[in-house]
């Protein structure tokens, strides 16, 4: 096996792991939250997004919590899902923008009201405008194996995606296991794939979640391609409100013990992380199932018998 020594991860719980949540999260438990899983060691970190709170209500306090939790040693990034959402970025410090895609028509869509080819015309000049402005450009690829829609996705439709947002001059592109349907196989296939075809100095991140269970042996198959950076959600929270039966993102926990067991490093401590999912946890609407927490909750029971 070729594995790396490090791995990044890229902690989205307080924005892809909030987002679906049906009861609103108070704007000072969010910024708790955040600041208890930085003191984890994460360097990366999706903070919120600024999205029409119509649409997604959990996100009415993005202003608040951008200008709470900005800090100089995380990478923090803002989803600015379209020109409004830019517009906003520039009213803040904030230097790190995360746009998206779906590589599904259907998708997309139902998702931001246009086609793929469309919301692609659209990015196009507002990231140029963003690199023109000094600002790293983080661009999410959703539905890139499966689409609760469409079904099964051509890789050559999410390779020409990724290749587009390379010529806009994105720095990093997430590709997204949406709704949890990819197999190992299809995961070690496109990202062997991607990392052939894209520049090697584009990042290259892979984005799971876990409706099947695969979650973890789709990270495993990521790193036998060469992929080295990873989203994950504290306590496995998320899901997609545009993609019916999605699940949780995996839960960091789990995928932070995994690549420590395998002797790939982090920089994340799990003690400090595990205090963050705990605390979150009475705050959210839906039981935290991943296995590390379960496994803590389980040892503390012991130990006050």
């Amino acid at each position: 096996m070729e594995l790396p020594e490090r791995a990044a991860i890229i902690e989205v719980g307080p924005r892809d792991g909030l987002q679906n949540e049906k009861n609103f999260v108070d704007t000072s438990v969010k910024i708790e939250f955040i600041k208890k899983l930085k003191k984890a060691g994460f360097q990366e970190m999706e903070l919120t997004s600024f999205v029409s709170p119509k649409w997604v209500p959990q996100m009415k306090d993005s202003a608040e919590i951008v200008a709470s939790c900005l800090d100089d040693e995380t990478r923090n990034f803002v989803l600015t899902p379209n020109e409004r959402g830019i517009q906003r970025l520039y009213e803040t410090s904030c230097k790190n923008a995360a746009v998206f895609v779906g590589v599904s028509n259907t998708f997309n869509q139902k998702n931001i009201n246009k086609p793929t080819a469309d919301s692609l015309s659209e990015l196009a000049p507002l990231i140029k405008d963003l690199k023109r402005k000094g600002y790293f450009v983080r661009a999410c690829i959703s539905t890139a194996f499966y689409c609760p829609y469409e079904g099964k996705i051509d890789e050559q439709d999410v390779l020409a995606v990724c290749e587009q947002f390379e010529s806009f001059g994105v720095d990093e592109l997430s590709v997204a296991d949406t709704n949890g349907m990819a197999s190992p196989l299809e995961v070690y296939e496109l990202f062997s794939l991607l990392k052939h075809r894209l520049s090697s100095t584009t990042l290259l991140t892979a984005h799971f979640h876990d409706t099947r269970g695969l979650a973890l042996a789709n990270i495993f198959a990521a790193l036998q391609a060469g992929v080295n950076r990873f989203d994950s959600s504290a306590g496995g929270l998320g899901g997609c409100p545009f993609a019916p039966g999605a699940t949780g993102n995996v839960a960091t926990e789990d995928v932070v013990y995994m690549l420590h067991q395998m002797g790939i490093q982090t920089g994340i401590q799990l003690e400090p992380l595990l205090e963050a999912v705990d605390y979150i946890s009475d705050y959210v609407s839906r039981p935290v199932e991943s296995r590390q927490y379960k496994l803590g909750q389980m040892n503390r029971t012991r130990a006050e018998q």
